[in-house]
């Protein structure tokens, strides 16, 4: 064969109908993937998945031909959440500072999970069968460790403090509701510069039982947010 001669690719040697359905299997694919992260972000993880079968315009059938199981979907979903989230630990741990680098984490990872309540739970939450999910997670929380105990031996970072405190954190961020992504965001900025000043060592000399919020080099915090009340269940 001359090498200027080319050969078909595989996919033009398909019968058309077979290209057509493997084209329609990425299609459904993609939008059920699209409409879970959407639904998962507004309502959490727990939304059946009939409702979102039907919300991403595809039957049951299909929904489980592609994603067997609700830990397959939600893994799936929040794959790209959770590299963000792992990226976002390993810039504060360059940080030269590393109550700095601790401190812009909390702050973009609590805005993270201010606007996606169904990434929060899937953080928190076992996924014994999705490991590639899980790793991550654990390197994640192993990097965030190796943070804290950095930002505590820098003197920045008090030393009762430990990574459950920081989950703690992050978990109670997640409750916040406000009526619209932007006050969301707000809200966030401030329940993290609240938790930072909490989280904070009391510099050298100062008395023990001087509230942070009253110590010369605390920071300002970001304006306050007006949140709706949850109507009583």
């Amino acid at each position: 064969m001359s090498r200027h001669q080319e050969t078909a690719p595989p996919e033009a040697l398909e019968p058309l109908a077979a290209r057509e359905l493997r084209s329609d299997a990425r299609d459904n694919r993609e939008r059920i993937l699209q409409v879970a992260r959407m639904t998962f972000a507004e309502q959490g993880i727990d939304v059946p998945m009939r409702e979102l079968a039907r919300r991403a315009g595809v039957g049951p059938a299909t929904l489980y031909r592609r994603f067997p199981t609700k830990e397959a979907l939600v893994t799936e979903a929040f794959g790209e959440q959770m590299a963000t989230c792992a990226a976002i630990v390993e810039e504060g741990l360059a940080d030269a500072n590393p109550w700095h680098g601790l401190r812009t984490v909390i702050e973009r990872v609590c805005v993270m999970h201010a606007l996606d309540r169904g990434f929060t739970a899937a953080f928190v939450t076992a996924f014994p069968d999705a490991v590639d999910f899980a790793q991550e997670r654990t390197r994640t929380l192993r990097s965030l460790a190796e943070l804290i105990q950095r930002a505590k031996d820098g003197g920045g970072l008090r030393r009762d403090v430990g990574l459950d405190d920081l989950i703690m954190v992050i978990m109670a961020n997640s409750g916040i509701r406000a009526s619209s992504p932007k006050a969301a965001v707000a809200a966030s900025r401030r329940f993290a510069a609240l938790q930072i000043q909490a989280l904070q060592a009391q510099p050298s000399g100062s008395r023990a039982d001087t509230p942070a919020g009253t110590r010369a080099d605390a920071a300002p915090l970001p304006p306050a947010v007006r949140l709706p009340l949850l109507a009583a269940i």
